[in-house]
């Protein structure tokens, strides 16, 4: 199964409220509105700053803003942001590991074609098509039906 860290989802969060606001945002300001611990949202924002993705301002008015739109961060900068080039094993190309077997593998470059069709699908989706309100319908929760008492058929006997 693919999986992305926590921490991705937890930095997709993140800019996206930084998105929500303007000027800068600290670290626990994001904390609060988010509901992720804080220590993770500094290590997050310290990860995202290392790859150019936000900016961050120090000083009494200090904290932390995009440096992009969200239209204009891809899914795929995120992920490889947080958890290093996106690879499905260790023999596609551009793989942090390296496979063992590589020299002998039957698979080798077998899989360079799917690995490519995730990162251009990765790529194609921003966070602007992340956020809440951009979400199709079809994709929504549906919103909870108020509650109504029904009443009993042995109650409407009485």
């Amino acid at each position: 199964m693919l999986r992305l860290s926590k921490l991705t989802d937890y930095a997709v969060v993140v800019l996206v409220r930084l998105s929500s606001m303007d000027g800068v945002q600290t670290s626990p300001g994001i904390a609060a509105a988010t509901g992720i611990p804080e220590p993770t949202v500094a290590k997050v924002l310290k990860i995202l700053a290392g790859s150019d993705l936000v900016s961050s301002q120090r000083g009494a008015r200090g904290g932390y803003r995009l440096n992009r739109v969200l239209a204009d961060i891809p899914v795929a900068d995120v992920i490889t942001a947080i958890d290093g080039p996106i690879a499905l094993t260790a023999c596609v190309d551009g793989s942090a590991s390296e496979c063992e077997s590589l020299c002998m593998c039957p698979m080798r470059g077998r899989w360079d074609p799917v690995n490519a069709a995730i990162q251009s699908a990765l790529t194609s989706i921003s966070l602007a098509d992340m956020q809440p309100s951009t979400i199709p319908l079809a994709f929504r929760m549906p919103a909870e039906a108020p509650h109504v008492p029904v009443q009993s058929p042995l109650r409407a006997a009485e």
